[in-house]
């Protein structure tokens, strides 16, 4: 490979083109019938949103994506906004705006952290909305000072630039940095309660992509895990080109897992109220589900990727390195 950033998914096309006809471990379904109704996008923003919007959907596509879905924060599709926000001695972070600092598990601080972020990051998901999913809007928000992006876990060795550009931004409002800083960790921390074991590295967990959705205009991250699996010619006999080398991400089923969606609260269009809280979610893409027969390519379904744009307009990638020369050192850029 001659550019050291290659998408992944181009990388797959290519590797999926020369070598088709390999087998795998993770096999394919075969296509559902042409009658069973086709899920999108939409869909599946659809039943984490307000449920007014589930209920105008096809049940039999609610119920099959509903089946596909793996909370790490539970669901709460009809929580309402405290009339105080709480602060988190131990992030830092604060849900909502602050009235006092309570006391709580640090499994309730982090459920409320994403069903109520802090009051920036309710901005920019209001933001989104009133902007009619304008991405301009929120790049808008960003500071305009580029920062160059260092050596990444000795990547620059490899000839493998990890970012789609060598430079990258933060948010103004630093507790929007903060905060996405925090969900990184969260999915880290929470994903073994649903099978999905990742680790922040360059091989695995370290970027998302901020999108508006297409419909609505709400603010979402779909992040991507195991986004460079370990060459094996048995199992992945893909050649993924530089940033591929040294990895040790096994291709298995938790492969499945590897598309993590983060949706901000959802803020009616109409009024001051919101009308859905924050979600975190693990899309599981097994082969008998129907996010793995309708919202993955057919080119890509053997490592089962996700899209951004398949959800909406993406404003910028959210990318948490490690560039720590001797010491874990991470650090966000948004390129």
């Amino acid at each position: 490979m001659v550019n050291s950033y290659v998408p992944l998914h181009f990388t797959i096309f290519i590797s999926f083109s020369i070598a088709a006809a390999s087998s795998f471990k993770l096999h394919s379904a075969s296509h559902s019938p042409s009658s069973f109704p086709k899920a999108t996008g939409d869909d599946l923003l659809s039943v984490l949103g307000p449920p007014s919007a589930a209920s105008c959907l096809n049940p039999i596509v609610s119920r099959e994506i509903k089946s596909c879905l793996k909370f790490l924060v539970p669901f709460k599709s009809d929580k309402p906004k405290p009339e105080f926000g709480r602060c988190s001695p131990r992030t830092g972070l604060c849900s909502g705006k602050i009235d006092a600092v309570e006391r709580r598990s640090k499994f309730e601080e982090e459920n409320s952290l994403i069903w109520w972020p802090p009051e920036s990051v309710l901005e920019l998901a209001r933001l989104a909305v009133d902007s009619g999913g304008d991405p301009g809007s929120i790049q808008r928000t960003l500071n305009p000072k580029m920062i160059p992006v260092p050596d990444v876990e000795r990547s620059r060795k490899d000839k493998c630039q990890l970012t789609r550009t060598p430079y990258g931004r933060h948010f103004i409002a630093e507790e929007v940095n903060s905060y996405f800083e925090f969900l990184f960790h969260l999915i880290e921390s929470r994903g073994p309660s649903v099978g999905l074991n990742v680790s922040l590295s360059r091989y695995d967990l370290f970027h998302g992509h901020l999108f508006l959705a297409s419909e609505s205009g709400r603010l979402g991250i779909l992040f991507h895990a195991k986004e460079y699996p370990a060459y094996d010619k048995k199992v992945f006999p893909y050649n993924m080109g530089y940033c591929q080398r040294g990895s040790d991400v096994k291709y298995n089923d938790s492969m499945n897992l590897r598309n993590i969606l983060w949706l901000a609260p959802l803020p009616s269009n109409s009024s001051p109220d919101w009308v859905a809280p924050g979600v975190l979610v693990v899309l599981d893409a097994h082969p008998d589900g129907i996010i793995y027969r309708d919202l993955i390519p057919d080119y890509v379904k053997f490592v089962r990727t996700i899209y951004e744009d398949d959800l909406g307009t993406t404003a910028v990638d959210v990318n948490y390195l490690n560039v720590g020369a001797h010491e874990p050192d991470y650090q966000l850029f948004m390129c």
